[in-house]
């Protein structure tokens, strides 16, 4: 048996399985010091930052099987203590021993879900030197390129740098091996080919394009290209769902939806009127005034902010309002339809306050702004106003036991969480750890509903002078 060892061999890692993914199978239990891809042959190296982290995933997945984008891995302590540069460049010349270097690499995409263009290829590809040609096509491997530099030198130094790198981010997956061609003839100066050093070649007649295994997906998302952005930005909303949920979209999420509005119903907690009428009953002079009190005590378990800090999970909120003839009754406007369908999907029947979430889409297509209308537009608490949208839609399930604290003060303890939390069920178990140095926590509730309502009430409150954010988390257990 292999000895105890801080870097951990990973087996089974497929194409879809990017950097990220593996890091967030293991960074509960400690600091990633290193992480090394052996895309030829799916595996992975990964160094702990001590042995008792690498020795918490191991007695961990010793009784959970991991999975990473529904394809099962393996973990296994590696017989390396270390990594080393050296192990590096060694591994990834193993799965290159049949292909000589050469200034024309052969370029396959993974998990294209977005176009790639010639003009996105030379942004990739230029910062390491000039890239005199490219011409691309689609293959049964999938879709292809070859990049010929006006160097050896060039090519190599590319390939070392952008090997198992996206594209976009958690999509378009580049795998880089050396061509054998010592040219590449191109004809063409068109949407499917381009010679650099001759710009007077001429354009043929459009026809379809080399990328026809693109245009299923294309009539749901609606994704087009845009040649003058730069290599690495943010993908559309669809395009991230899909990379974040592995190439598809959750079970029963179409994707065309267009209603952005949703109508919330039995949110509201179980309150007594003839309880409340008899609390209340020198002060009742007419039914208005219960009616009044109830709606109080209403918005004391639940208000805009707490529908916002639960509906913000799914997508970017625009407008809340509350509807005061109805008080278990209220509207959430989402930035577009495909973060209401995901807000409905996993919300809908979730227990909240003892009772079951009702949702579905309003007749209405936007909430009317109103003094009683709560805006949300520009607020810094929604979570998809930066640039890792996939990062944001990887945290979209429904309700668990789990939750997720970050933005942590770096002083804070165990103990602090819980004083903070408790008031809202059992917590079962806790876990403070370090992501690139900051501070984050797990945190396991006796049950969903527990956890549902420490979300909602404590998502963007204040400990120990830091504004913390929640989440949900698919960890089973810590």
């Amino acid at each position: 048996m292999t000895e105890p060892s801080k870097v951990i061999h990973i087996r089974n890692v497929g194409h879809e399985i990017s950097e990220n993914d593996l890091l967030q199978l293991v960074q509960p239990f400690g600091v990633v010091t290193k992480l090394v891809m052996l895309r030829a042959k799916n595996q992975a190296l990964l160094q702990m930052h001590d042995l008792a982290s690498s020795v918490g995933v191991m007695q961990y997945y010793a009784n959970v099987q991991p999975s990473v984008r529904g394809r099962n891995v393996y973990v296994q302590f590696s017989s390396h203590q270390e990594l080393t540069t050296a192990d590096q460049n060694s591994q990834g010349r193993k799965g290159d021993q049949d292909s000589q270097p050469n200034r024309i690499l052969l370029v396959t995409i993974h998990q294209m879900h977005y176009p790639i263009t010639v003009e996105v290829l030379q942004q990739v590809f230029s910062p390491y030197g000039f890239v005199e040609k490219i011409v691309t096509f689609q293959k049964s491997a999938g879709f292809q390129a070859l990049i010929q530099y006006s160097s050896l030198e060039c090519a190599l130094q590319a390939r070392s740098s952008l090997q198992g790198r996206n594209i976009y981010d958690g999509c378009c997956q580049l795998d880089i091996q050396f061509s054998n061609l010592n040219e590449l003839q191109v004809n063409y100066n068109n949407e499917r080919s381009r010679d650099f050093t001759n710009p007077t070649l001429p354009t043929e007649q459009r026809g379809k394009s080399s990328q026809h295994g693109y245009g299923d997906a294309g009539s749901i998302y609606a994704l087009q290209a845009s040649g003058g952005r730069v290599a690495f930005p943010q993908m559309g909303n669809a395009a991230a769902v899909a990379a974040a949920f592995g190439g598809g979209l959750p079970p029963g999420v179409t994707g065309t939806n267009d209603r952005c509005t949703i109508l919330v119903t039995n949110f509201a907690p179980d309150v007594s009127l003839v309880l409340l009428a008899e609390c209340f009953l020198p002060k009742i002079v007419q039914v208005s005034y219960l009616i009044h009190m109830y709606y109080f005590y209403v918005l004391q378990k639940i208000d805009e902010d707490k529908l916002f800090n639960l509906f913000s999970i799914y997508g970017n909120i625009v407008r809340i309002k509350l509807l005061h003839n109805k008080p278990d009754h209220a509207l959430v406007q989402m930035e577009d339809g495909f973060q209401a369908e995901l807000a409905l999907h996993f919300l809908k029947g979730a227990l909240l306050f003892g009772k079951k979430l009702e949702l579905i889409f309003s007749k209405y297509p936007a909430i009317t702004p109103s003094p009683d209308t709560h805006e949300y537009v520009g607020s810094n608490l929604n979570r998809f106003n930066n640039n890792n949208a996939v990062k944001n839609y990887k945290y979209c399930c429904s309700p668990t036991k789990m939750i997720h604290l970050s933005s942590l003060s770096q002083d804070i303890t165990e103990e602090d969480i819980v004083t903070h939390l408790e008031e809202h069920g059992t917590i079962v178990n806790t876990k403070l750890f370090e992501v690139n140095g900051k501070k984050q926590a797990l945190v396991l509730f006796e049950n969903e509903e527990q956890a549902t309502e420490a979300l909602v009430c404590k998502h963007a409150s204040t400990i120990d002078r830091s504004t913390i954010r929640i989440s949900f988390s698919q960890l089973q257990n810590i």
